[in-house]
């Protein structure tokens, strides 16, 4: 069974860190990439920040390059995102999703998007206070 569960949202101040954790298992990790989606309230879901199992290539939407990082450990089939400096802005629903076909040469990951992706998590609540 393919799972994948995020961990580490919580109330935050402005300016303040956090860092989320997505958790994979049921598929192989090293074929996949993984992406990090946020959904505020009204809004649609957007896409925040991608990497490749594969070779480690990295993607940032602009509103999150140079205060958010993604990383992977392949040994624990898990991503993280750090997330610094966050605004007020950054409050959402954060999900993580799996996808074979991103970060390949006909999928860059900066295409990345919700209808392309295979797999969900079920989201955790990021809140940024003023």
């Amino acid at each position: 069974e393919v799972q994948l569960v995020e961990s580490g949202g919580g109330l935050v101040q402005a300016g303040g860190s956090l860092r989320l954790s997505c958790a994979a298992s049921g598929f192989t990790f090293a074929e996949y990439a993984i992406g990090w989606f946020r959904q505020a309230p009204g809004k649609e879901r957007e896409g925040v920040s991608g990497i490749s199992s594969r070779d480690g290539s990295t993607y940032y939407a602009d509103s999150v390059k140079g205060r958010f990082t993604i990383s992977s450990d392949g040994a624990r089939n898990a991503v993280y995102l750090q997330m610094n400096s966050l605004k007020p802005e950054d409050t959402a629903v954060y999900y993580c999703a799996a996808s074979q076909s991103l970060g390949r040469p006909w999928h860059p990951l900066a295409t990345m998007r919700e209808y392309g992706m295979d797999y969900w998590g079920k989201g955790t609540l990021v809140t940024v206070s003023s």
